[in-house]
């Protein structure tokens, strides 16, 4: 069986993912003590009914001590041979508040005498076990629902379970920088086409701002120092059995340079055999 853990901050997207790995064929539970996780698995294992190959379990920061349990319930898992990955899911500060104001919820941790912010940082601190252990981090502080329903599902059908899958992201510095991003290469240094009046309004998808970016020699040596630091280190990150690299690269304004550079690194990565994904943070 497959078991994927699914947690976060709360009002991060731990439901709406919940939800879409439901959508893909997952059997979902949400809030499972984390001592019956060995339990579950026995249980998928044995059954002879309906074969369920592929779990999702939520587990959230409500019960200090069910999270107390999670590292004994891991190990027992790995003994029953249950491959199983861990997707944690987080956001800013700012826009967890927004979002608990938007919808008028109250935070699962907050009480007379504990305020929201106090909350989210008593939830996080609970919760840092867990996410230091985490396969996949998601950061949906830009991410819409869609996007993160669709980065989930990607992630839980990707082909060849094990094998490590680069996802490229580019982003602008502007607007805050990826906080789930294993690496973050800076290239705000090469030629910017916003200041080709031309170019201004096209993106790095585009022919023109692509063949502008094509012809700065700084351009392409940006892209071999990335891609040679990779090819260095991922054969290390393999043997350490990750299964998930995110690779952010960034500009001032996430439209042209990072995004050039973020879809060249994948289609060269991809031409290598390994799995990859892109996303453009800024290009919504």
């Amino acid at each position: 069986m497959s078991l994927l853990i699914i947690s976060g901050l709360s009002g991060s997207g731990k439901s709406i993912t919940l939800h879409a790995l439901e959508d893909s064929g997952f059997y979902c539970i949400d809030n499972l003590p984390a001592k019956l996780l060995p339990h579950l698995a026995e249980q998928v294992q044995e059954s002879t009914d309906t074969p369920v190959t592929r779990v999702a379990v939520g587990i959230d920061a409500r019960n200090r001590t069910f999270l107390g349990e999670l590292p004994d319930a891991l190990r027992k898992l790995s003994e029953l041979g249950v491959e199983y990955e861990i997707v944690f899911l987080e956001a800013d500060d700012s826009i967890l508040i927004k979002r608990y104001k938007e919808t008028r919820r109250k935070h699962p941790l907050t009480d007379e005498d504990v305020s929201l912010l106090e909350g989210i940082a008593l939830e996080k601190k609970r919760l840092n076990p867990l996410s230091s252990k985490a396969t996949l981090r998601i950061d949906t502080t830009y991410t819409t629902p869609h996007q993160l329903r669709q980065q989930v599902r990607e992630f839980a059908l990707r082909p060849g379970t094990g094998a490590l899958t680069l996802l490229f992201r580019s982003f602008g510095f502007k607007h805050g920088t990826p906080m789930d991003a294993d690496y973050v290469f800076d290239v705000r240094c090469l030629p910017n086409p916003y200041w080709q009046p031309e170019l201004r309004m096209h993106t790095g998808l585009d022919e023109p701002v692509i063949d502008f970016l094509q012809r700065q020699d700084a351009v392409d040596e940006m892209f071999q120092a990335i891609s040679s630091f990779l090819e260095k280190w991922l054969p290390a990150f393999e043997q350490e059995h990750r299964t998930y690299l995110t690779i952010a690269v960034g500009c001032t304004g996430g439209q042209h340079r990072s995004v050039y550079l973020t879809e060249r690194l994948a289609r060269h990565f991809a031409g290598r055999n390994v799995q990859t994904q892109v996303r453009h943070r800024e290009l919504t």
